[in-house]
């Protein structure tokens, strides 16, 4: 990976990035090449000594800054269609949604988001 966007450049969890750059809202990437950058990650913030957590936490921390993130993309997608009449941008939610989905299957507290999307949206 080589790009980094500063555009709105602030301190923030440490996992931010990194969500934003493997599950973005507008494509999709397999899997294992994401568990392969996360892995990848999580080794260089621990040579730099930049965290001290394990890399269960870590890749929790990941996870769970992923729901939070595509939660409020969904949110925005939707209010882009239905107030300002931006269509296209709902195209988007079933990728979005996939990744709130498959995290909240493999977190047994998250068991209440994942009936819900499981009842109401497939």
């Amino acid at each position: 990976m080589g790009v980094v966007d500063f555009q709105d450049a602030v301190r923030g969890p440490i996992t931010y990035d990194l969500v934003s750059l493997l599950k973005d809202c507008y494509i999709s990437l397999p899997s294992s090449k994401i568990d392969h950058w996360v892995d990848y990650y999580f080794a260089r913030l621990m040579d730099l000594e930049l965290i001290d957590k394990s890399h269960q936490e870590f890749k929790l921390e990941f996870d769970l800054m992923g729901v939070q993130r595509h939660l409020k993309a969904i949110g925005i997608f939707s209010r882009l269609k239905y107030r300002d009449g931006k269509d296209s941008y709902i195209l988007d939610i079933p990728r979005t949604i996939n990744y709130v989905y498959t995290t909240a299957k493999n977190h047994p507290f998250l068991d209440p988001l994942y009936q819900f999307i499981h009842q109401y949206v497939y």
